[in-house]
Formats: structure tokens, C-alpha cells, sequence
């Protein structure tokens, strides 16, 4: 007996060891990464490399495993993979449950510098899986749940959207590495996030602003924190959040590793200082191509007045019925007019901006997502990060007033491989904006020409003008829809005044493009040719026989009308004519300059574009430890590619210094500060007393005298405000410190969870009645050090008198027999049910139903 239990259990013990090399065949196999060679002898099984796994006690342990593991993947064909990269077994098997088999070139690049320990800024277009590149180290550095830790990761975004999504691939990517983690967004209850910081969570991912309150609050220690990632890192230091950003970090470790992340990051470093990067790794990519091959543009041109009828044309006949559209506005004003006017139209909607409730936000943004709705408007509120896996269409509303604006918007679509269309309104003082674009890409501005004459390949990037009788179909509806609803026209009121104010705090479009707007002529500007299909022959002439129309110019003034060869004033201007000859010739002839000028530099700008693409890469290795993605420069010799505007053929390219560098306009556009240098140094020339009107002013607004005080004081604002200094040293607003933290833990008695058996215990066989409480009131007692080493107040709150006085008041029910007398009086209850049947048994002389009168 004895002897076959002891042979049961070694086999049991047997096949418990052959399990996980099967249960890796039968689960992995499949995707082609953990191939085991079947040919092998047991010595070779032997040395098979394991992958480390959670329980990994020593680094030491860690890297060797990880050298192995590299060392064996290099052998076989598929290398380059996730399998390449060294990654924990947990790690690896969320990775594949994803769906990720082959990383992008930013995560090939990306993560193995991560997973080094190195401070990484990386740039990469939109949808090129950023969120992956600092997921996936962030799951190998910190392997499993620590419960005396603390929090070891933390990641900033910029918005409650890009928050939640990215918590979303934090638990599907790390499904299997049993790591906690902790959502701080603005619009939830601080209470709910204060119960999940006590429940010592691994990661916190969060938008600066709430997470800056909940630290002051909680007095917050963020010094395990070994792993912070800044995503969509310029937004985060242009946004506002300097105040908030400064308190965060000063509570962060100086050795930690710094991770930015952003489609748009410029080369001026400087700007992110405030982030502590040490030796930094640039990983640049697509700064040539910043946007998708896959993405299609349109630009119309339109009069604001007639945006939307023609955005009502878009959704009805241009974009299919099957595909999703996401509309950029400039303010939740506008979001609010569209939705209700595009609902009255019978196109249903949603929107989302930034003052909405967090709730109706995620109700919102869920209707879209599931398809129960065809069009979401939204603000800029989620133009960063925000991924739509099926989405198709853009729609810029409101041109964006800056460059790298645009690329954010538009590269909601064209996403992991897929295409997408972006369509821009464009009203002619948006027009410098689209200008300002094409600089910042590099690329020649396409106008569109006669109908029919431009083919498919050069549709793309045109700007091109709508019809007129599309217009105005659409606009009849509206105008009708107007009339009848009352709110849509209040809306319409609040939304014209809203636009005023907008253009007021929008960025000024560059000098260049102001001049290049005036000296175009949109006359002459064909229609677009995504309405060519829409048009039939006859409209097609019709509108041709118009343009020429607009573009008929009498050589009569307007004092030869009705007037023959012999009138006075026809004698007047023959001589005149006469007289004035070779200026008129003059203004032709400078005309045609102009035209041929035009026409030569759109050309030279095409062959232009990989030079003045080229950027100083002495500048990057001077700041960077390490610069990775370079582009092999390419022979550029050509001397007629080099030249610029009128004088370049007296210029000397080897002796010419220009006064812009190559990248300017690139720069110009990624860069966070919208001031440029000048603007900053009269900021900070100090000026006592102003010889100008304007400097008066200025010292005006500063102070203001008050009549009650009889002095000079100041005119309000952030310097007026009460402040409250932090740990730090730091100044910040006293509505940070509102002591919400301490009056929860007075509600859920948080602090007196592990003392509260021994309180029960010494008021049920000290404390009989209320003479207990009177003691305390004379004065306060010695205090006793508590479990934790804190002394225990011997003030109780409300709610501990309330539950001090019902334990005493049970004490006395059970002690004066109550329980007897609660059972009898069930027993007689009981009785009495028996008795009136309610319609069961006739025993008791009762009809079916009936209850017996009590007497």
C-alpha cells in the first residue's frame, strides 16, 4: 500500500514537472514567437534558457536570464520580434493576448533603451503605438504587486480621455502581471480616489491638475516612484500646468527614469527642463513624413456663413452611410448649436467638451464608440491620443490656428495601417492658418484649377471652393429649421458672440502668410473635386460660364458708360490713356513677373524641400547622450535647388548666411512657447516710469486706488489669491487644502480601524451609561500611545457617540430579558398567522381569503 502511494505520488510529482514546456507549446506555438526546436537532445534541454519570471529575487539573476534569452531568440529567423526584447513570460503573454505580433519602429526602437534605464524623448506620428512603447518596460521593470512598496509608476496625460484610455491598455496589456492600479481624473469623487490610494496601488495614471490636489490633500510621498512617463509631453508643459507640474515633481525622486512621448516634441530641450531629464536618448521618427501616407486632405474653401450647409452636405452625400465622422469645433458653443441643429436634420450626434460632466463625457464618447451614433463633436479636448479603431472621417469645423494642431486632429484617423479622409472648412480669415500648414510640412499649396482639368493623383491637399447651388439646398433646410425652433436661433446668437472671443485669443497666423493671402486671388479658384461626381453637364457649364463672369473685366471707366466718340469725357480718357502709356505697360509687365515668379518658386520650393528638411544634427548630439533614427543625408549640390525668393541668383550659397535656419518653419510650428524672444524680453525689461501712453496704461492696470484704505492696491486676479506654502517651498492656491482627505477619514474612521476592537471592549465593561463621556470633558487625560505610536484622542465624533450609545442600549435590552420577550412575541405573531390562514384551510371557519376581525 505504502509502496504504491509513494510511486502514485512521484508520477503525480513527474507529470507536475513536464507541465509549463507544454503548456508554452500548446499556448504559444501557434503565434510563431517561443519555437522550440523538437530535434534536441536531453543535454541541450537541459541548457534551454527559462524566461524570468515574477519571482525573480536578484537582478543579477534577472539580466543573465535576459542575456539567455536574447542570446537563444537571435538564432532563429524571426528576430526583430517581442521575443528579441527579453520580456518577462507575464509580459510576453499579454503582449500576444493584445493581438501584437510584430512591434512598430518606434517599439523596436523605443523599448529596449527603456528597458536599459536610460531617459528616452521620443517622437512618432500619431498611431504608431507610443502607449505600448512605455506600457510594456514599465510591466517588465516593476514584474508584480508590491504591498510595502508603494507607488513605483506614474503616468501623466493631459486629458480625462487619453487617461482612461491609456488605463485601458494598462489592464489589457498587463493582464497577467497581477499589478494594481489607480485612475486620478478631475470630475470623479476625491473620495473614491482617496480609497484607492490607500489601497497601495503599483501605477497611478492621472491628469496633473487633480492628481497636484489629491497629493496636497493626502500629503501625498511620491519618493518610491521610479518610472514617470509624460505623455503627449508638450501639451502637458504649454497647457497651464506649470504650477501643478512643478509640486509633482518636486515630490518625485531625483533617480528616477523621465519618459516623453509626443507626435509633436520640438528640438529646443529647454522647454522640458522642468522635467529633470538626465542624458536623455532622442528617438526621432517621421520628422520628414508628419503625417500618414494613408490620409487623404481636402481643403474647402467656404464663407463662415456657409459652413454648415456645408457641413450638412459632407455627412449626407460625401461621407458613406457606414462610417463614423469626428467633428472639430472651436468651442463647446458651437458643439451645442451643431448638435441640436444636426438632429433636427436627422443625423444623430454627440459631443464632448471640456465643462461637460465627466459622466455625460464618458456616456457620450460611448454612444460613438459602439456605433449608435454616426458624428461625435468635440474641442480640442480630444485631439491627442483619443483612439477610434473604425474611424474614417475628420471634419475641421474651425481651421486650427496651429500647425501641429492639425496633425493632432487628423491623426485620429489613418491609424495602424488603416486610411481616412480629412476634410477642413476653410473661411478666408482661416486662410493664413492653411499657409502657416503647409510650411510647417513642407510641401507646396495645391489650388484648385479649371473642372475636369486635374486628375486623381493631384486631389490630394487641394484647396478648392464648393458650389453654390450645393449651398444653397442645403442652406433652405436650415433657414426653415431656424424659423421654427427658438433655441436654435438663441444658440446661433451665442454662438457668433462666442467665435468673437475666440478670435480675439487665437494666435496670430505668421507675417508671410498675411502677405501671401493678399496677393492671391480666390476669384479664379476652382471647385473642389470631390463635387465634380455631384455635378451634372449642364450645372458644370453653368458654373464655368459664371467664372468667367467674376473674372470679366471692363477696359471702360465709368465715365465712357453711355458714352459715344464725340462726348467730352471719352476725349478725357483717350488722352489720359495717351499720356499714361508706359506706366500702364509698366503694371502689366510687373504683373507677369509676379505670375512667372509664382510659378518658378513652386517649383524650386519642390526641389528645395529635402534641404531645407535637413536639421543640425550637431545641435541633437550636443544635447542628447544618444541620437537614434538619423536620416542618411543625401547630396543636395545643386545650386538651383537653393534658391530662394527674388535675389537668390545674387546670392552665394557658399558665402550667403541666411538669417533663419533650415528648420525654421518646422521648428516654429512644434514649438510650445507662442512668444517669440522678443515678445519675452520686453516682458522682462523692468520700466519705472513709462514715457509712453501704452506703458502708462500698463502701470495703471497694476494698481488701482482704493478709496476705503486711501492707498494704491491691486487690481485682483492669481497675485490676490490666498496662498498656502507647500513641503516643497512652493506657493499654490489655498483651494488645493480644503481638508476633504481628513474629513473622510473621520467618516470611514480610517484611522481608528485597528484600535476600534479594544475601544469596543473598554466601553462595554468600563463605561456603563453616560458617565464615561463625562470625564472627558474636565480636561484631558494623560494620552497612551496607540498601536501605531500615535496618541489616541480621547475627543470621539458624532458618529462614534452614536455608536457608543447603540452597543450600551443593546447591552441593556439583552440584560433586562428582552430576547424573551421578542421571542414570545414572534411566537404570538406566528400564532395569529396560523389563525387567519390567509386563504389556506377551512378549518377554522374561515371563508378563502378572508382575514379574522381582531377584537
Amino acid at each position: 500500500m505504502g509502496h504504491n502511494a509513494e510511486m502514485a505520488f512521484k508520477k503525480r510529482k513527474g507529470s507536475r514537472g513536464r507541465k509549463p514546456p507544454k503548456h508554452q507549446d500548446g499556448d504559444d506555438s501557434d503565434t510563431g514567437e517561443f519555437d522550440v526546436q523538437v530535434g534536441m537532445s536531453e543535454q541541450d534541454e537541459v541548457r534551454l534558457p527559462a524566461f524570468p519570471t515574477a519571482d525573480a529575487d536578484s537582478d543579477i539573476e534577472l539580466d543573465t536570464a535576459r542575456q539567455m534569452v536574447r542570446a537563444q531568440n537571435k538564432k532563429k529567423k524571426k528576430s526583430g520580434g517581442f521575443q528579441s526584447m527579453g520580456l518577462s513570460y507575464p509580459v510576453f503573454k499579454g503582449v500576444m493576448k493584445k493581438g501584437y505580433k510584430v512591434p512598430t519602429p518606434i517599439q523596436r526602437k523605443v523599448i529596449p533603451v527603456i528597458l536599459d534605464g536610460k531617459d528616452v524623448v521620443a517622437m512618432a506620428r500619431t498611431g504608431s503605438g507610443k502607449t505600448a512603447c512605455f506600457l510594456i518596460p514599465m510591466f517588465e521593470k516593476l514584474k508584480a504587486h508590491s504591498a510595502q512598496t508603494g507607488v513605483r509608476a506614474l503616468v501623466l496625460s493631459p486629458t480625462r480621455e487619453l487617461a482612461l484610455q491609456t488605463l485601458k491598455f494598462c489592464k489589457e496589456l498587463g493582464k497577467f502581471t497581477g499589478l494594481k492600479t489607480a485612475l486620478i481624473l478631475g470630475g470623479d469623487k476625491m473620495e473614491d480616489q482617496f480609497a484607492a490610494l490607500h489601497e497601495n496601488p503599483d501605477i497611478i495614471i492621472a491628469t496633473p491638475g487633480r492628481l497636484m490636489h489629491v497629493a496636497v490633500e493626502m500629503n501625498l510621498k511620491l519618493r518610491s516612484v521610479e518610472y514617470v512617463v509624460f505623455d503627449e509631453a508638450d501639451r502637458l508643459f504649454e497647457m497651464g500646468f506649470a504650477e501643478q507640474l512643478q509640486e509633482i515633481i518636486s515630490r518625485l525622486p531625483e533617480m528616477r527614469q523621465s519618459l516623453l512621448f509626443s507626435a509633436t516634441l520640438p528640438k529646443m530641450l529647454l522647454e522640458f527642463a522642468r522635467a529633470g531629464l538626465t542624458e536623455p536618448v532622442l528617438i526621432r521618427l517621421d520628422v520628414d513624413s508628419k503625417l500618414s501616407d494613408q490620409l487623404k486632405l481636402s481643403f474647402l474653401h467656404v464663407r463662415a456663413e456657409d459652413k454648415p450647409a456645408v457641413l450638412l452636405h459632407l455627412l449626407r452625400c460625401v461621407v458613406k452611410p457606414q462610417e463614423q465622422t469626428v467633428i472639430f469645433v472651436a468651442t463647446k458653443h458651437h458643439a451645442e448649436y451643431l448638435r441640436l441643429m444636426l438632429d433636427m436634420q436627422g443625423i444623430p450626434c454627440s459631443h464632448i467638451y471640456s465643462s461637460l460632466d465627466q459622466t455625460a463625457r464618458k456616456i457620450n464618447l460611448g454612444l460613438f464608440l459602439h456605433g449608435k451614433v454616426r458624428a461625435l463633436l468635440v474641442t480640442d479636448v480630444a485631439a491627442r491620443g483619443i483612439d477610434i479603431p473604425m474611424l474614417d472621417n475628420v471634419i475641421n469645423y474651425n481651421f486650427p490656428p496651429k500647425p501641429k494642431l492639425f496633425l493632432h486632429r487628423v491623426g485620429r484617423v489613418a491609424r495602424a495601417g488603416r486610411s481616412g479622409t480629412a476634410y477642413s472648412l476653410v473661411a478666408i480669415d482661416e486662410t493664413p492658418y492653411v499657409y502657416d500648414l503647409h510650411l510647417f510640412l513642407g510641401r507646396p499649396l495645391k489650388l484648385a484649377g479649371d473642372l475636369g482639368t486635374d486628375t486623381d493623383a493631384d486631389t490630394d491637399g487641394m484647396l478648392g471652393r464648393v458650389p453654390q447651388c450645393v449651398i444653397d439646398d442645403e442652406d433652405a433646410l436650415l433657414v426653415t429649421d431656424r424659423e421654427r425652433s427658438l433655441d436654435l436661433q438663441n444658440l446661433n446668437h451665442v454662438v457668433e458672440n462666442a467665435y468673437k472671443h475666440y478670435c480675439k485669443s487665437r494666435p496670430a497666423p505668421a507675417s508671410e502668410s498675411i502677405k501671401r493671402v493678399k496677393d492671391a486671388n480666390y476669384a479664379q479658384l476652382g471647385i473642389h473635386p470631390i463635387f465634380w461626381s455631384l455635378l451634372g453637364l449642364e450645372e458644370l457649364q453653368r458654373l464655368k460660364f459664371v467664372d468667367s463672369i467674376k473674372s470679366y473685366k471692363s477696359k471702360a471707366t465709368i465715365f465712357e458708360i453711355n458714352a459715344t466718340n464725340k462726348t467730352t469725357a471719352s476725349e478725357v480718357m483717350r488722352a489720359k490713356r495717351s499720356q499714361d502709356k508706359g506706366v500702364i505697360a509698366k503694371f502689366q509687365r510687373l504683373q507677369d513677373e509676379k505670375s512667372s515668379e509664382k510659378v518658378q518658386a513652386s517649383t524650386s520650393r519642390r526641389q528645395s524641400v529635402p534641404s531645407m528638411k535637413e536639421s543640425d544634427e550637431e545641435n541633437f548630439e550636443g544635447v542628447f547622450s544618444q541620437v537614434v533614427g538619423k536620416r542618411k543625408r543625401k547630396d543636395t549640390d545643386d545650386p538651383e535647388g537653393r534658391k530662394k525668393g527674388k535675389g537668390s541668383s545674387s546670392q552665394e550659397s557658399d558665402y550667403y548666411i541666411p538669417y533663419k535656419p533650415k528648420d525654421f518653419d518646422s521648428e516654429r510650428g512644434l514649438s510650445i512657447t507662442n512668444n517669440s524672444f522678443e515678445k519675452a524680453a520686453a516682458g522682462a525689461v523692468l520700466d519705472l516710469m513709462g514715457d509712453q501712453t501704452e506703458d502708462l496704461n500698463k502701470n495703471k492696470q497694476i494698481l488701482k486706488w482704493d478709496r476705503k484704505k486711501k492707498k494704491f492696491v491691486g487690481t485682483g486676479g492669481q497675485s490676490d489669491k490666498k496662498k498656502i506654502k507647500t513641503e516643497s517651498g512652493r506657493l499654490i492656491s489655498s483651494s488645493y487644502k480644503k481638508n476633504i482627505y481628513e474629513d473622510w477619514k473621520k467618516k470611514y474612521k480610517i484611522d481608528d480601524q485597528d484600535s476600534e476592537d479594544d475601544e469596543k471592549q473598554a466601553g462595554v465593561t468600563h463605561r456603563k451609561g453616560r458617565g464615561g463621556h463625562s470625564k472627558s470633558r474636565g480636561g484631558p487625560r494623560n494620552e497612551t500611545p496607540g498601536p501605531h505610536g500615535k496618541p489616541r484622542s480621547e475627543l470621539r465624533s458624532k458618529q462614534q457617540i452614536l455608536k457608543q450609545r447603540k452597543i450600551q442600549e443593546k447591552q441593556r435590552f439583552l440584560q433586562k430579558g428582552g430576547m424573551k420577550q421578542l421571542k414570545k412575541r414572534t411566537k404570538q405573531g406566528v400564532h395569529d398567522m396560523k389563525r387567519t390562514a390567509f386563504g389556506r384551510g377551512k378549518s377554522s371557519g374561515f371563508k378563502k381569503g378572508k382575514m379574522r376581525k381582531k377584537m
